[in-house]
C-alpha cells in the first residue's frame, strides 16, 4: 500500500510531509517541526526538478532529507539564540534582581546570616551580616535561586 502511494504521488511525497510537519507544528507548536518541514519542502522542490534523474533514488531523497532537517533545526536554533539576546526588559522573571539597590527595614533581625526584610507587599529572605530588627539595609544582590536577597547595613 505505502509503495502504491509512493510511486502514485512521485516528487509531492516530500511536499505532502512538509505540509503534514508544518501542519504539526500550528497544531503543537514548539518550532522544532517547522525546521523539518521546511526541510522536507526543499526536498520536495528539488524532487520536482530532477525526478527523472538517475542518481535520485529514494535512498539519496531520504539521505539528502536527514542532512537537511539537521542544518535547518541547527539554523533555527541559531536564528533563536539570536533574538533572545535582544530583550527590553532582561530582568522580568527574575523578581530578586529587580530589587538590587533597593533599601528596607529589617522585618525579623539578621541571625547567623539570616533574616527577612519586607519590599512592597512582600517578605523576603535575606542574608548577610547580624542586624536587629529594625535595621536599614541595602539589597546587594540575589541568591541563585532568586528567592533570597542579599543585603548589607546602610
Amino acid at each position: 500500500m505505502i509503495d502504491r502511494i509512493v510511486s502514485e504521488l512521485g516528487p509531492w511525497n516530500w511536499m505532502v510531509l512538509g505540509i503534514v510537519l508544518l501542519v504539526m507544528e500550528v497544531v503543537a507548536p514548539g518550532v522544532f517541526m517547522l525546521w523539518i518541514g521546511i526541510a522536507a519542502l526543499i526536498i520536495g522542490a528539488v524532487s520536482l526538478a530532477i525526478w527523472d534523474a538517475a542518481f535520485w533514488t529514494w535512498q539519496v531523497q531520504v539521505l539528502a532529507f536527514l542532512v537537511l532537517a539537521v542544518v535547518s533545526a541547527y539554523v533555527g536554533r541559531q536564528i533563536a539564540v539570536s533574538r533572545q539576546g535582544s530583550v527590553d526588559q532582561p530582568l522580568l522573571n527574575r523578581r530578586g534582581a529587580q530589587m538590587v539597590g533597593r533599601t528596607a527595614t529589617l522585618a525579623e533581625p539578621i541571625k547567623n546570616g539570616r533574616g527577612r526584610i519586607r519590599l512592597g507587599d512582600t517578605l523576603w529572605r535575606v542574608s548577610g551580616p547580624d542586624l536587629p530588627v529594625g535595621a536599614q539595609v541595602r539589597v546587594t544582590g540575589a541568591a541563585d535561586t532568586d528567592l533570597e536577597l542579599i543585603v548589607e547595613a546602610i
